[in-house]
């Protein structure tokens, strides 16, 4: 299986996560959002297989979000909008993110974790 943890490693919530992958021995190839930020493609199919809408990915507690008043514009924003401006910057994007081969997360609740990991195992 095949898991993809994207992370901002100084971000509390993804520090989080990451112990609780580990503690729950599960494997996973670990990726910096800033220094490798999800692509327009990786994006459109992440959020399609999410089920999440498109503004559950915006990081709206980040600066960057605040900085470029992204909670006004992303109202009138089309869909391919949106994904361009995620596109463009690491920070604009929630996370952790995680890309599992069941299912994709955004943002770390610990009971959605532990279902499509944990309960899921083949």
């Amino acid at each position: 299986m095949n898991n993809l943890f994207i992370e901002y490693p100084k971000c509390s919530t993804c520090q989080k996560a990451k112990k609780w992958l580990e503690a729950n021995k599960i494997v996973f190839e670990d990726r910096h959002i800033v220094v490798n930020n999800p692509t327009k493609e990786e994006l459109q199919k992440w959020i399609k297989e999410s089920g999440k809408e498109i503004k559950k990915w915006f990081n709206t507690s980040g600066l960057k979000y605040k900085e470029l008043n992204l909670k006004e514009r992303v109202q009138n924003m089309t869909e391919a909008e949106k994904i361009e401006v995620l596109a463009s910057d690491g920070m604009l994007v929630k996370r952790p993110i995680l890309i599992s081969d069941k299912g994709v997360l955004i943002g770390f609740k610990e009971e959605e974790w532990k279902k499509l990991l944990l309960f899921n195992k083949s």
